[in-house]
């Protein structure tokens, strides 16, 4: 009995070993689509409408799966890069809050962060609070605050009411 388990177990570790490839493949972020730039950073920085739907299906075409979901959020890895910074993570809203958002966390500080977004963009950006680590934002209404020792970049808006039913 024993001399005919081995030989599947042998053979369920070469079905194993010849998945772990496409896994680890899967694990690695996928290079940016050209359009990542424009589509991505002007969502975050609120130049654009954003529409949670239409960013996940892009996201998903752009990145594969969405790596985790936590905190209302889709989050995706990427290899991409935004105004100079490399940007690790992209995140885009769930239907589970009443704020539709996008948002990216760039391997930098803010306070790095914001100039070249500005020299980029146009864009300026306040600092709303006299904290340790402040929060900016800038007119349109995005937002660039600390994310551990990173940056976040993203804007939020209240989700549109659903139109009026009419009889």
């Amino acid at each position: 009995m024993r001399a005919y388990r081995l030989p599947c177990a042998w053979r369920a570790l070469a079905v194993l070993a010849a998945l772990l490839p496409a896994c680890a493949a899967q694990a690695q972020p996928m290079p940016p689509p050209s359009t990542f730039g424009q589509v991505v950073g002007n969502a975050v920085l609120c130049l654009d409408q954003i529409d949670n739907k239409s960013f996940y299906s892009y996201l998903l075409t752009a990145f594969g799966p969405a790596y985790k979901h936590e905190g209302g959020a889709y989050w995706f890895r990427t290899d991409a890069v935004l105004w100079g910074a490399p940007v690790t993570d992209v995140i885009v809203s769930d239907d589970t809050s009443a704020l539709v958002f996008m948002g990216v966390v760039a391997d930098s500080t803010p306070e790095k962060l914001e100039p070249a977004i500005r020299a980029a963009s146009g864009l300026r950006f306040d600092k709303l609070d006299r904290s340790a680590f402040p929060v900016r934002g800038s007119v349109p209404g995005s937002k660039i605050v600390y994310f551990r020792s990173k940056a976040k970049v993203y804007c939020a808006k209240y989700k549109p009411l659903p139109p009026a039913r009419t009889r």
